[in-house]
């Protein structure tokens, strides 16, 4: 079964976590997709993994630059894989059929917005009945993240 993380996200807004999530990820040398919500939340995520950080350089793409199977890091508004990653990022409360085909999923959702809260919950009851691995991550002081449970 496929080991899915929840970050709730309570300090930082999404396009400040998951550049950091994303760095990790290409360090270990994976393939990652980030599925959004909509097609806007896609080119916005585009932009800004590209301004992020003066001094890096996060190599990515979306359907707006093609070719898909090159990019370390796909984003996406759409249920796919063309990239052959292994991990997927759900933002937005966008969740994909195919958590399975993963090695690792990350659930990042907006802690502030109580129906987002109540989103994430109902994806945890979906995919513990489903069997996959559930970790719940809190964000810290400084943007970093704790294990909080596990089951």
């Amino acid at each position: 079964m496929t080991q899915i993380g929840f970050y709730h996200l309570t300090r930082s807004v999404l396009d400040q976590a998951l550049p950091r999530l994303l760095d990790k990820a290409l360090a270990a040398g994976l393939r990652t997709v980030v599925l959004a919500g909509s097609a806007e939340r896609v080119e916005a995520l585009n932009d800004r993994l590209w301004t992020y950080d003066p001094g890096s350089w996060l190599p990515h793409g979306s359907a707006r630059d093609g070719d898909a199977a090159l990019q370390p890091i796909w984003l996406t508004d759409q249920d796919e894989n063309p990239n052959r990653a292994t991990v997927l990022v759900m933002c937005d409360g966008a969740s994909s059929r195919s958590v399975g085909d993963y090695a690792r999923c990350l659930d990042l959702f907006d802690g502030n917005d109580p129906d987002a809260v109540a989103a994430a919950r109902e994806r945890w009851r979906r995919w513990k009945a489903e069997g996959h691995e559930l970790i719940y991550y809190q964000q810290t002081e400084n943007g970093g993240w704790v294990e909080k449970s596990r089951s």
